[in-house]
């Protein structure tokens, strides 16, 4: 073996082994695209979704009526908007915004996530979910009681820096 190809073989095993390292990030890359904040689709708040352990999650960061008016409850007129229908009394207390909506969500592959859980503060309903990546700034939420095929899918989209 000459010199030429014994360098240029520890040259082709250096970038491998570059390549092999930065792999592993490449792939958390993909997992991550959904990470950052997002509007609703009625863009009446803000959703920051993160990672919680290897699962993610989400929560309310910002909501278009932060406070409630005197025309809703006068006896709230001016307080901070809490989980009013949250099916456990004891957790009606807890303010709206810092809420979180979304656990469990668990990267599938390509642009899905799956076998996460939707809570509507709105309803005080928890939903089996699933999320898609349409696109860089756009993600579409199923959420569903038992089959996919029995539910409703709500469109968010990336708020820009």
């Amino acid at each position: 073996m000459n010199r030429t190809s014994t360098a240029l073989k520890i040259f082709l095993t250096s970038i491998a082994c570059i390549l092999l390292m930065f792999a592993p990030s490449a792939h958390a890359a993909g997992e991550d695209r959904i990470l950052g904040m997002w509007n609703d689709e009625e863009k009446d708040a803000q959703i920051e979704i993160f990672r919680c352990g290897v699962k993610y999650c989400g929560k309310i960061v910002w909501i278009n009526k932060p406070f409630y008016s005197g025309d809703e409850d006068r006896t709230k007129a001016g307080l901070p908007r809490t989980d009013d229908n949250n099916p456990n009394s004891d957790l009606r207390s807890h303010p709206i915004i810092g809420l979180q909506i979304m656990s469990g969500f668990e990267y599938a592959e390509g642009y899905s996530w799956v076998g996460g859980k939707l809570y509507d503060p709105k309803s005080g309903m928890t939903y089996s979910g699933k999320m898609t990546l349409v696109s860089s700034d756009r993600l579409e939420l199923r959420g569903y009681v038992i089959f996919s095929l029995f539910g409703r899918t709500s469109s968010w989209s990336r708020v820009l820096p």
